[in-house]
């Protein structure tokens, strides 16, 4: 199948009434290995994300992708929906959505919730689980739809170390298999462990996009290196 990558954002600006949450994402993503999103609160990680996803619309700018990308981008969220249904049947629940006989979907569903780690909970309720089995079961999924992109926001920003390192290596096999993981987080430590390559915001502007050995060692940008130094960007 050929390749939606790679996204290119030139000079997008998304305003919300008088509020400008984004001023200009100019940035480009490439398949290959994670990309991680990172900067202060308020910087716009998320909106770079919705954005990317077509869930809000920019305001002035492009958004480009390589080809359509309907059905092959996915997205999770810091604190996933979870259906009235069983680990298995949310897991699913984007397969029926897409016409998949039952017998296949199902085949699918279990084989994910088994590379998750999840197949002895496969009928219990979702929405009783735990929250890292329920972000687990978010990202089972999302890998059931085989997305050539899959974006994250903050997907471990409540969860315990072990469960961090659970969902950390998920992502690590989602990433070999072909999956491009644009993520965003406060963790930096998460940052160095799973990125290939940086972007770092600050006030609804790309400020740097670089390799992430370089960006933790030489920060290109004093707004960087104050945000590195566990300061408040001005």
């Amino acid at each position: 199948m050929a390749s939606i990558l790679p996204l290119q954002l030139s000079h997008v600006r998304l305003a919300i009434g008088t509020t400008i949450v984004a001023e200009d994402f100019t940035l480009a993503l490439a398949a290959g290995d994670p990309t991680i999103v990172v900067g202060a609160n308020g910087s716009g990680k998320s909106t770079l994300l919705r954005l990317c996803h077509g869930l809000a619309i920019p305001t002035g700018g492009t958004i480009a992708w390589a080809r359509d990308p309907k059905g092959q981008q996915a997205m999770v969220f810091q604190r996933p929906s979870m259906l009235r249904r069983s680990a298995l049947a949310n897991v699913a629940y984007g397969l029926k959505l897409r016409g998949m006989p039952r017998e296949m979907r199902t085949a699918i569903a279990r084989d994910r919730l088994c590379r998750v780690g999840l197949e002895a909970i496969a009928d219990r309720p979702a929405r009783v689980l735990s929250g890292g089995e329920q972000a687990r079961v978010a990202l089972a999924r999302a890998w059931a739809l085989d997305p050539q992109i899959l974006f994250l926001d903050e997907p471990t920003a409540s969860l315990d170390p072990a469960a961090t390192r659970a969902l950390e290596d998920i992502l690590r096999a989602m990433a070999d298999e072909g999956t491009k993981i644009v993520m965003t987080t406060h963790n930096l430590g998460q940052a160095r462990r799973l990125g290939a390559d940086i972007v770092f915001l600050h006030r609804g502007r790309v400020l740097e996009h670089a390799p992430v050995e370089r960006f933790f060692r030489s920060p290109g940008t004093p707004e960087a290196a104050a945000y590195l130094a566990g300061e408040l960007p001005w």
